[in-house]
């Protein structure tokens, strides 16, 4: 689903006026992002395990992937995740009589932030609320958080803390239009009930304001990610509005950003969730997806369902050549320890990265992404420099596009490149021997 073309409703001459929503230079340089869904979902930590699109569309719900929507799919009577509940938990036991029982006693926010960035993230994005309501913050909105229930912390505040600590950025997920704590709706069946069970009343949009303005004032965050829009009943010129909170929102963090979910015409970077991009998107977009098929930590899942350490360095690769980010998700179990399976891809993506991070971190797309032929690659730029990250180098040869043919070539380990005539007459970079068994490797080619 493509968010920024969800512009309604019309409100034709009360259309309000937006503030610039440009994409700020820091947010295009920093080109990874760890998102942290961590919540009340994160209790029983359990969805059918499956790839997007992997049971039949009218299944879609009830099998959810996503383990972040288990207050959803726990409703749907019969629903593998309703089933599983029952024997777990019995019939007494509602999805949010599990916020008392999560308690990660032992959870270091900096020991934990710190495994994201050494991981190579720029900006660090915790889900703040999600669809089920329950908020991570101590706010003063609702009593449904986890400052007053279940871990009796501020878990916001201690990663944010954290992550300013070691001087990395910090954005917060807010789920605008969907709070299932505060709504009286059946549970959603199909992509139709998504935009039609939910709140857009007065109230409800005072609400989630109030939240958002909370999550502004306390944390300055350098990115606002909203999802799934915002009710209906704030997109007009209201104080409490989308456009008026965009607005104090961008006064507070001049530098700051957002996306394209929030059902106005106007918006920030482009996302695209589990999508794949076939070529350079002209504006700014990030690329988001968990490292399994789920956002929220699912115990279902194994290695079959989670990227490889090679496949998430590839992933990142070809994202950034599409001037993309990617804002790849750690799912932690409910007591905030990173499982194993994530840890051994994200370890494997930092260790390339301080390598080969000069091909990605402040690049720009180049004349092209990739090629149609010859060995698999991806181009990125900078000035008076063309990053050729070669994603087979087990092949042992680079062919060379004509525009970069007369250039001078080093390798990610420093090797001056090699440049030979292949039998056909175009130019080949050779890779050393001592890199072709890494999963990607960059070739820096000076003008």
């Amino acid at each position: 689903m493509n968010f920024e073309t969800r512009t309604g409703p019309d409100l034709g001459e009360a259309t309000p006026v937006y503030p610039d929503a440009t994409v700020p230079e820091w947010y295009r340089d920093a080109k990874l992002g760890f998102f942290v869904h961590w919540g009340l979902y994160s209790v029983p930590a359990w969805a059918p395990a499956h790839p997007p699109g992997g049971v039949p569309v009218e299944d879609a719900y009830a099998h959810h992937q996503y383990a972040e929507w288990y207050g959803n799919t726990v409703r749907i009577p019969d629903s593998p995740t309703w089933r599983r509940h029952q024997e777990l938990y019995g019939t007494g036991t509602s999805y949010e009589d599990l916020a008392d029982r999560w308690d990660p006693a032992d959870f270091d926010a900096d020991a934990f932030v710190a495994v994201l960035l050494k991981a190579g993230a720029r900006y660090v994005i915790p889900t703040t609320k999600h669809h089920d309501g329950f908020c991570l913050w101590d706010t003063a909105t609702t009593g449904f958080n986890a400052a007053r229930r279940g871990p009796r912390r501020d878990l916001i505040r201690e990663l944010h803390d954290a992550t300013r600590r070691q001087r990395a950025r910090f954005g917060v997920y807010f789920s605008g239009a969907l709070d299932w704590h505060v709504s009286d709706f059946p549970p959603i069946e199909s992509d139709t009930d998504l935009f039609r069970f939910r709140r857009s009343d007065e109230w409800f949009s005072r609400y989630a304001a109030a939240q958002l303005e909370e999550l502004v004032e306390r944390f300055r965050p350098d990115v606002l990610w909203n999802d799934i829009e915002w009710p209906d009943g704030g997109k007009g010129e209201d104080e409490y509005a989308v456009a008026a909170l965009l607005r104090r929102y961008f006064d507070a963090v001049p530098e700051g950003t957002v996306n394209d979910r929030w059902g106005v015409p106007r918006h920030g970077f482009l996302t695209r969730e589990y999508t794949h991009v076939p070529d350079i998107l002209e504006h700014p977009w990030e690329s988001t997806r968990g490292l399994g098929y789920s956002f929220g930590y699912n115990q279902a899942e194994d290695a079959r369902h989670s990227l490889s350490g090679a496949e998430l360095i590839r992933l990142l690769a070809d994202v950034v050549s599409k001037n993309g980010n990617l804002l790849i998700n750690v799912g932690p179990r409910a007591d905030g320890s990173i499982p194993e399976l994530q840890q051994r891809a994200m370890a494997q993506l930092g260790g390339w990265l301080r390598v080969n991070g000069h091909a990605v971190y402040g690049t720009r797309p180049w004349v092209r992404a990739s090629e149609g032929v010859g060995a698999p690659r991806a181009y990125t730029g900078a000035d008076g420099v063309v990053n050729v990250i070669a994603l087979d180098p087990a092949v042992g040869v680079l062919d060379l596009p004509a525009e970069l043919a007369g250039g001078r070539g080093t390798w990610a380990d420093g090797a001056a490149a090699v440049f030979e005539r292949g039998p056909d007459g175009r130019v080949e970079a050779v890779v050393p021997a001592a890199l072709r068994g890494e999963p990607a490797v960059a070739l820096r080619v000076d003008l």
